[in-house]
């Protein structure tokens, strides 16, 4: 049976131009209603998908959507430009063109999951802080080569390579790619009309007939061979401002080494943190409204809300 429920209309859609020029769609709701909340995705998905998390939030705040380049609604640029560096300047390019369109007393509120949280990270550490609070939902943080959870996640980021790598990139219809999501054991725990959100955001027509990958599977790759690299794994004092992780629960059988490796990290490195329980990295898909409510305490905790 479909869940299929229209996302909504934005109030405004406007162009965040990047660095490099190309350009992300970023979409408007709730202009001027409360502190503004700027909120995308991790790799290989798309901000549609997240809709059970963001959606009730339209309520009480402005919240803008955008998604990572080559990801969701924003056109194909290449593999030139993908990669943790750029991203992170996306972000800080995001955060300047939503900023310019707020009142001058308006908060801004960085949201970020998985990749996109890690992208936020290294932009705060190398451009400096430029938000009001940030939240971090499962940063699957790379621990330096001496910690006893480096070679779990290292295994962890190579298993994702290959599965990423050799994954189906071509479908007859939506219903297929919403489908291999209802039926892979990696998202059964996700809310079933997020499963269906999910599947429709991820995809295109293709020029070829039928459907493809919104982000190219071979992109998708690349990130998770960047993560090895990135070095990331900074003191809570070194963000500049105030941030909070969230994770998946560390204590759940089954669940990646992410909820781990993120538990350490914030533990270790002094961030406010808390874990959901019983959710996994897609936590926001998962248990949306304890997500909700743990973001919101944490900014009611700053005067944000």
């Amino acid at each position: 049976m479909s869940l299929s429920v229209p996302i909504p209309s934005p109030d405004e859609t406007f162009i965040a131009t990047m660095t490099d020029g190309v350009v992300f769609a970023c979409r408007r709701f709730g202009i001027g209603k409360g502190p503004c909340l700027v909120i995308t995705h991790g790799n290989g998905f798309a901000i549609d998908g997240y809709r059970m998390f963001w959606e009730p939030l339209l309520d009480r705040f402005e919240v803008v959507l955008f998604d990572m380049r080559n990801h969701g609604r924003n056109p194909p640029t290449g593999a030139d430009g993908h990669h943790y560096q750029q991203f992170a300047r996306d972000i800080g390019s995001v955060q300047r063109a939503v900023k310019a369109r707020l009142r001058a007393d308006q908060a801004i509120v960085g949201a970020f999951h998985s990749m996109s949280a890690r992208a936020a990270q290294k932009h705060a550490i190398e451009s400096g802080w430029s938000w009001d609070a940030m939240v971090l939902f499962d940063p699957p943080s790379m621990p330096p080569r001496t910690h006893r959870l480096y070679e779990i996640m290292r295994t962890f980021e190579f298993k994702l390579l290959d599965w990423s790598s050799n994954r189906p990139d071509r479908f007859a219809s939506q219903e297929e790619v919403i489908q291999g999501f209802r039926e892979s054991r990696a998202s059964s725990r996700w809310l079933p009309q997020a499963t269906e959100d999910m599947g429709r955001a991820v995809v295109r027509p293709s020029a070829e007939g039928g459907w493809e990958l919104t982000c190219r599977r071979e992109l998708e790759a690349a990130v998770y061979l960047g993560a090895l690299t990135l070095d990331l794994w900074p003191a809570a004092r070194a963000m500049g401002g105030p941030t909070k992780l969230i994770g998946g629960d560390p204590t759940y059988k089954g669940n990646p080494p992410t909820a781990a490796a993120n538990q350490a990290f914030a533990e270790e490195q002094g961030y406010p943190y808390e874990f959901i329980p019983t959710a996994g990295h897609m936590l926001q898909i998962e248990r949306p409204e304890e997500c909700r409510r743990s973001m919101l305490s944490f900014l009611a905790e700053h005067g944000i809300g």
